[in-house]
């Protein structure tokens, strides 16, 4: 609703005839509305087109490529990529055995279960998954805050069946969590854990982790179950009359070991297999040296005895019934979504470096059904741990094959192996977490959020200190209440700005950004930024009268010609409701009575309708007061102010009156 639309005083020249018209989108029946908005909501990449116009057995093949990832890389497999991944296969493994071990002793299980949990969810992810370098296992975060959750209710060493119990049941629940939220497309929910967040409370996790290590390098035998800093310190340095210098001078060596080897493969990545090699080598070394040094005799504790054998079923030992339900419901819940969303983006981080796509929902019905079946097999939660994966990466894996050679040896390992493991030195393990650990404290990442977002460089100090000083829940539960209070207050504060015209063209820009831009006499042209919904339209409407109050000063200060005409580039506002509605409708009488004029610029079509079926435009603005362009509306407002300026008084009135 251009010019061509005006009605004009009589004897007036129309301006230019080039104006478009606004256009409304045709009225759509409500299924059919309902329908799009499930579909752009829920399934934005369309995954069903893949199967319009095709034959039946045409559709049932590329459903199980769908469903079963498998059955799409497995026909062009070759023995090129068999080499590739047997070589990544095995070196992940010997990166695995002792992690496992490791993180199973970090919350607080039996080391065998970090075996178990090697050997039967890479199986079900190398069916499932789409990723082709994700290699999986457990995690140290998801460990700590297992151990963490768990032992506020039960007490590990004193009743070990029922915690262990509980551990799967909460595994159980992660799964459950993981496969729904990928069934029902709302993986979204994971984007709440921002980058900074992640960031901070990755790097707080891993700080608490790495203290909590002294127990192991120092040998003692009784510590706090508190995960916060200071606790920790106080435990470690209260009992110095029982630190034990044999396990500190093995915890040292091996710590300057592992060091070395991590450091001289960041030198140089072609041999990345060092480093991924030297926690298995560790235990090695220090089994040996125990042996044959006897020194579990002298203070350096061992782990023992290994139940040899694969997984046993556990899916009678799940936990359904209360007082303790409800705990491991919450434990699976939370450590669910951390895993979740560590596994994701460590998945998509790789597939980015080989240029390729993985499903997010596909991914997190791979995790959940891996879990889920995992808790059923004495396994615990596993997800896509990045020192793992990125070992996989360097060592040239193919496709996710490498995770069932890596389930092969676990396997082998289970079967033969595990008394091999009986003089292991608990301080060695100790060493290969706080080594890990220390690689997860991302300060480089840190100080690009500070350069780049003071405010997320504050979701992710909030994150790091509510971990080191409080606990995993509390820094979690803060920073993901700064990102959701910074979510709603982008939502209920969007920007607005004043547009200016840049010289000698037909483009407005904000006048903040563009200093050379000129505002055009008689017009304020403003800009908004965002929908406008119920949570933003008290402050729009009170940021666009003060705009005009300022305006006006400004006008009468400078003594330029007077404001006639407000434009609303409406260009960035998608959606608005009824609240939005009703905020325009009063700005439309704030200006009316100062005897301005509204005008709306590049109205988007879900708006237009809103505003047409509320009866704004219709009987508040007048369809001719809506432009395609900024620059269009412009040009008809400046061509009525200079038409205005010729006619007599009379003719004026008649032109207020359009």
């Amino acid at each position: 609703m251009g010019t061509e639309d005006y009605t004009f005083p009589e004897g007036a020249e129309q301006p230019h005839r080039g104006l478009h018209t606004v256009e409304a989108p045709q009225p759509q029946p409500f299924l059919k509305s309902l329908q799009y908005a499930v579909k752009e909501t829920l399934f934005p990449d369309d995954p069903f087109r893949q199967f319009k116009n095709q034959k039946t057995s045409k559709k049932i093949v590329l459903g199980l490529k769908y469903f079963l990832p498998i059955c799409e890389w497995a026909p062009r497999y070759n023995l090129k990529f068999l080499k590739s991944d047997l070589i990544a296969g095995i070196t992940i493994a010997s990166l695995a055995i002792p992690q496992g071990i490791s993180y199973a002793k970090l919350a607080n299980l039996p080391p065998i279960l970090g075996l178990y949990s090697s050997f039967v969810p890479p199986l079900v992810y190398a069916v499932l998954g789409s990723s082709r370098d994700l290699a999986v296992g457990t995690v140290a975060v998801a460990s700590l805050l297992t151990g963490a959750m768990l032992s506020k209710e039960v007490d590990a060493e004193k009743d070990p069946k029922l915690y262990l119990h509980l551990a799967f049941t909460a595994t159980f629940f992660a799964g459950v969590l993981e496969a729904s939220l990928g069934i029902f497309r709302l993986g979204f929910i994971v984007d709440f854990l921002s980058h900074a967040t992640i960031v901070g409370f990755m790097g707080g996790a891993a700080t608490v982790v790495s203290l909590q290590q002294l127990k192991g390098i120092f040998g003692l035998k009784h510590f706090t179950d508190a995960t916060d800093v200071i606790s920790v310190m106080r435990s470690v340095f209260s009992q110095t009359h029982q630190w034990r210098w044999e396990s500190g001078v093995l915890g040292c060596g091996f710590l300057f070991f592992l060091f070395s080897t991590k450091y001289f493969s960041t030198k140089k990545p072609k041999f990345f297999w060092v480093a991924a090699m030297a926690p298995l080598t560790s235990v090695i070394l220090g089994s040996l040296l125990v042996y044959f040094t006897h020194a579990e005799k002298h203070g350096v504790q061992v782990i023992g005895n290994l139940k040899k054998g694969l997984n046993p079923i556990s899916v009678n030992d799940l936990v359904f019934t209360s007082p303790y339900m409800s705990t491991a419901i919450k434990t699976g819940l939370i450590t669910g979504v951390i895993a979740l969303a560590e596994g994701i983006a460590v998945g998509r981080s790789f597939a980015m470096f080989k240029n390729y796509n993985i499903d997010g929902n596909k991914e997190m019905i791979a995790f959940g059904m891996m879990n889920i079946v995992g808790s059923l097999t004495s396994c615990y939660l596993t997800t896509g741990p990045f020192s793992r994966s990125a070992v996989n990466y360097n060592a040239g894996c193919k496709t996710a094959v490498s995770n069932i050679v890596m389930a092969i040896a676990v396997m082998f390992t289970l079967l033969f192996l595990t008394p091999l493991f009986h003089y292991t030195p608990l301080v060695v393990l100790s060493s290969i977490i706080m080594v890990a650990m220390l690689g997860l404290i991302d300060y480089q990442a840190a100080i690009h959020l500070w350069k780049v977002d003071k405010f997320d460089f504050l979701v992710c100090m909030s994150a790091y200190f509510g971990v080191v000083f409080g606990s995993v829940e509390i820094g979690l539960v803060v920073a993901v209440a700064i990102s959701i209070a910074r979510l709603l207050l982008f939502v209920s504060r969007p920007r607005t700005a004043m547009k200016g015209n840049i010289p000698n063209s037909m483009i407005y820009r904000n006048t903040e950004q563009y200093p050379y831009s000129r505002t055009v006499p008689g017009l304020l042209i403003l800009e908004i930024d965002a929908p406008i919904y119920f949570a933003n339209a008290g402050y729009l409407r009170e940021r666009i009268t003060r705009w005009i109050d300022e305006e006006e000063e400004r006008v009468k200060a400078s003594g330029e010609s007077s404001l006639q005409y407000i434009i609303l580039d409406m260009s960035a506002v998608g959606n608005i409701d009824t609240s939005g509605i009703s905020m325009m409708e009063e700005i439309k009488k704030v200006i009316d009575r100062r005897a301005l004029k509204l005008v709306l610029a590049n109205p988007k079509g879900e708006v237009v309708k809103k505003l047409t079926r509320s009866n704004f435009i219709g009987e508040h603005l007048g369809k001719e007061w809506m432009f395609l362009t900024v620059g269009e509306a412009v040009e008809a407002c400046s061509y009525m102010l200079h038409t205005l300026k010729a006619e007599p008084a009379s003719q004026k009135e008649s032109w207020n009156n359009v």
